[in-house]
């Protein structure tokens, strides 16, 4: 069984957040809080408008157009201190390790994931990740990235197994689902939020949470 990482394994929204209060905390002061309200909006915004993208570098400056803080960061260290200290905003669900620990008694289990090596095995060596799966697959490293059809079928070359025996779980309906269909994977589609499919992607099945994977 293979899985996508950001928003499916851990929760990309929530480390959004501490993300946010750090530099509230490292770069501004004495703020009300509805002005803080305001701009967590404003930057998460600015992120998932940058979602997918490396350099981080963008989101930063807009933020710091947009609210000047009492002291800025210089232009070249702004993708720096995102790779610092993104990954650290993450922490894991106990109960997703569990769910991850019980099937892998039965199946192997992967990850593959868009991204750079830097910040993506950052995320998974901080919140211990990388002592459940039998291969980590990063886009970066290998060269293809979701929904390309070439990183699943490296992720099935590397773990020995077939594309009818393989099952995806992922939340992006495209890159996730789409992709894995196009290698022939029964895709998983996970939609805690329960969003509407407006695509003419059909999934195999949809869990609102990781347990229906074990729970049946």
């Amino acid at each position: 069984m293979l899985f996508d990482l950001d928003d499916t394994l851990l929760n990309r929204n929530q480390a959004v957040d501490h993300l946010f209060y750090l530099i509230l905390d490292r770069f501004y002061h004495d703020l009300q809080h509805s002005v803080k309200n305001d701009m967590l909006q404003k930057f998460k915004a600015y992120d998932k408008k940058d979602y997918g993208i490396s350099d981080k570098t963008t989101v930063l400056q807009s933020f710091f157009d947009e609210f000047p803080p009492r002291f800025r960061l210089p232009h070249h260290d702004m993708k720096e201190f995102w790779n610092d200290h993104f990954p650290h905003c993450f922490s894991i669900n106990p109960q997703t390790m569990k769910i991850v620990q019980t099937i892998k008694m039965h199946v192997k289990v992967g990850i593959i994931t868009n991204g750079t090596v830097q910040r993506q095995k950052a995320k998974i060596i901080n919140t211990q990740l990388n002592s459940c799966f039998d291969d980590i697959i990063i886009s970066e490293e290998v060269g293809y990235s979701k929904p390309d059809k070439r990183i699943f079928e490296y992720a099935l070359h590397q773990l020995h197994v077939q594309p009818e025996d393989t099952l995806f779980v992922g939340d992006d309906l495209e890159k996730d689902i789409g992709g894995c269909q196009r290698a022939n994977i029964k895709g998983i589609w996970f939609n805690p939020h329960r969003f509407t499919n407006d695509t003419d992607i059909k999934p195999y099945a949809e869990i609102q949470s990781l347990d229906q994977l074990v729970n049946g």
